[in-house]
């Protein structure tokens, strides 16, 4: 819950956390992770930026590039995240993707310029991931990158700013089409909607109905959902009117939150009994 509303704050960013989760996930599988860690790097991405709670609006959502000393504030929020998490009895589930996935193979990395081996393998992961997922997604600024820019960028930076093990392996789950459904998509199979003034940041909810509205966390205009082409799927409308207060209040998904732990739960549960099963089959030898 406190991971999701970092993207309640920051209206450009919508489905941010559940990408970068379904890109670790991913990437964890293609590289032979065992099921646990794939579901605990899985997690750590959805709770990467935990520490941007704490970062003033004024720098978080800013509608331009910022400058050196605003971005001196965002390089705080790996260890604002870190301390919000460190009294968690879980914490050290996902420590290191909160705290170092702005890490660097080249030691140029923060908040504790950690080089290449020094960093965790859950960290290299997901920074990865987050690079891609932000490199790939609009801002006011600027428009999000094709697949094929953010993957050269990545081949670029392979070895100083990426694992370079990593960065290849991600390459090829990119050029295999694999990463195609999870770009501009907040969901499984639920694609961003376009904001005509703020692009490609409004979220549809599983489950949500035709009727109903949304509402985009920047601008406040008001759009209502539409069926597409007599399909299942929804397209969002304008209104031309803008929401009230209350309308743009903060709205957890719950359900998308449910899904993210329950995939993980039963994961890590998975591994433990059978970790357990094992200490107790040594215990009886």
């Amino acid at each position: 819950m406190m991971a999701w509303f970092v993207e309640a704050r920051d209206p450009y960013t919508g489905g941010h956390l559940w990408r970068v989760s379904r890109y670790a996930r991913l990437l964890g599988e293609e590289i032979g992770l065992p099921a646990a860690d794939v579901a605990r790097v899985s997690l750590g991405g959805f709770l990467h930026d935990l520490g941007k709670i704490g970062i003033p609006d004024a720098v978080l959502r800013k509608s331009s590039a910022l400058d050196e000393s605003e971005y001196n504030v965002i390089r705080t929020h790996p260890d604002l995240g870190w301390r919000m998490l460190s009294g968690h009895p879980l914490a050290d589930l996902v420590k290191e993707a909160v705290y170092s996935h702005h890490e660097r193979p080249d030691g140029k990395g923060y908040p504790r310029g950690l080089r290449a081996g020094e960093i965790h393998l859950d960290a290299r992961i997901v920074g990865v991931c987050d690079a891609f997922d932000a490199m790939t997604s609009s801002r006011p600024y600027r428009a999000g990158m094709s697949r094929g820019q953010a993957l050269a960028i990545i081949q670029s930076q392979s070895g100083s700013q990426f694992d370079a093990e990593l960065a290849r392996q991600f390459i090829e789950l990119g050029r295999r089409g694999l990463l195609d459904h999870v770009m501009g998509h907040s969901d499984d199979g639920i694609p961003l909607q376009e904001c005509p003034v703020c692009g490609p940041t409004l979220v549809i909810k599983r489950g949500q109905q035709p009727g109903q509205h949304i509402y985009c966390r920047n601008c406040g205009g008001e759009f209502a959902l539409e069926s597409a082409d007599d399909t299942a799927k929804l397209v969002a409308r304008p209104t031309g009117r803008v929401g009230s207060s209350q309308q743009l209040l903060p709205d957890a998904d719950h359900e998308l939150i449910r899904k993210v732990v329950v995939e993980t739960a039963s994961n890590i549960t998975i591994a433990l009994t059978m970790l357990g099963d094992g200490q107790m089959l040594d215990r009886q030898a």
